[in-house]
């Protein structure tokens, strides 16, 4: 009895799936009920993050082989499950825009209803049933109109991520030579605020680095540098390094406060290691200011006459003048002091001032 009814349904099943082009699990169109076995049409995932947003896409890929798909195995104008077996599904950690029209975060059952010169795209509130047997109109969560384009053919059905920028992406379902994108967007400034204010509340809120991070980001994303700023003052509450002071020190600059972020970076300059303003220093020579870079180099020796990194700066003066011999003195010493790949880029520095070539260019 019970393999009697697993025939019906399997047939039942075959009729349902070949008119919306899928394949069946057996060869004469039945569908196994009791076992999990290989079907023809496997199942795919593929996933994109966009900004702290991950979308993922879970379908089964029917194969074409060789037929005629669209306008014939795919209906026009019919909604089709935008692949096989069970519902396609696509999952968004947060919310966003599809096709600039609000999606909320979660997961939707993806159906389409394809047409030769525009094809809808069905986001379900039900994401859980068997194909689009059961759907119903009044689950839709949204629904958008893009246009198909011609494609490299594909035997496979799939889905693919295309045009994939800082805050967007292409959703394209791709089977024979039909390509299908809908582009989805990110609020990814919004998100990752809120993403850091989270993060704070835990292990990343304790020291010094976390807000320190934070601040890093609002000043990278020129975004609430007003808050990006209460960040940099409580990662200094916390712990007042070169750093935060530094990075303070370039969010009070965008936001022209010039006088107030000149008074910062020498409170933190004044508290920087050899390395620290040596690095800084070599920024400032990437950016062409090379007198200043130069006098940092000078507060570098006289501070830590000892640090091996303090000849390298000494090098660097030295080579500006001309003055290869002392260049090649200090920069010995600075090679005495260092080991591995750090001393084997050093030499290589050596050989140039060997060579009377000037290190800074």
């Amino acid at each position: 009895m019970r393999k009697l009814c697993g025939m019906y349904f399997g047939l039942a099943l075959f009729l349902g799936v070949a008119a919306d082009s899928s394949r069946a699990q057996f060869k004469n169109g039945s569908q196994a009920t009791e076992l999990n076995l290989p079907r023809l049409s496997q199942r795919a995932q593929v996933m994109q993050r966009v900004g702290l947003t991950d979308i993922t896409v879970i379908y089964h890929a029917p194969l074409a082989g060789g037929r005629d798909l669209f306008g014939k195995v795919v209906p026009y104008g019919k909604v089709w499950r935008a692949g096989a077996n069970e519902n396609t599904t696509i999952s968004f950690t947060d919310d966003v825009s599809v096709e600039g029209h609000p999606l909320p975060a979660g997961t939707y059952g993806l159906h389409t209803i394809p047409n030769a010169d525009e094809w809808t795209i069905i986001f379900s509130k039900n994401s859980t049933s068997w194909g689009s047997f059961s759907y119903d109109e009044k689950e839709d969560a949204l629904r958008v109109n893009v246009k198909p384009s011609t494609a490299e053919n594909r035997d496979s059905l799939a889905y693919t991520f295309d045009d994939i920028k800082p805050e967007s992406t292409a959703v394209t379902l791709r089977w024979g030579k039909v390509a299908v994108p809908f582009h989805v967007s990110v609020d990814v400034n919004a998100i990752t605020e809120r993403s850091i204010q989270n993060q704070l509340r835990n292990v990343g809120g304790f020291t010094w680095a976390g807000y320190d991070e934070a601040g890093n980001w609002s000043l990278d994303s020129n975004y609430k540098l007003d808050e990006g700023l209460k960040w940099e003052d409580t990662s200094i509450q916390n712990e007042e390094r070169f750093d935060n002071l530094e990075t303070k020190s370039r969010i009070l600059d965008a936001m022209g406060k010039k006088q107030e972020a000149a008074d910062t970076l020498k409170k933190g300059l004044e508290q920087a290691n050899a390395i620290q303003l040596y690095v800084y220093a070599r920024g400032l020579q990437r950016q062409k200011q090379q007198d200043r870079a130069f006098e940092l180099y000078r507060q570098d020796a006289k501070k830590y006459p000892n640090h091996w990194i303090t000849h390298v700066g000494t090098a660097r003066i030295a080579s500006a003048s001309g003055n290869f011999d002392e260049a090649v003195k200090e920069m010995k010493i600075a090679v005495a002091g260092t080991q591995g790949a750090q001393q084997t880029a050093l030499q290589g520095l050596q050989k140039r001032l060997e060579a009377k070539d000037d290190i800074n260019k």
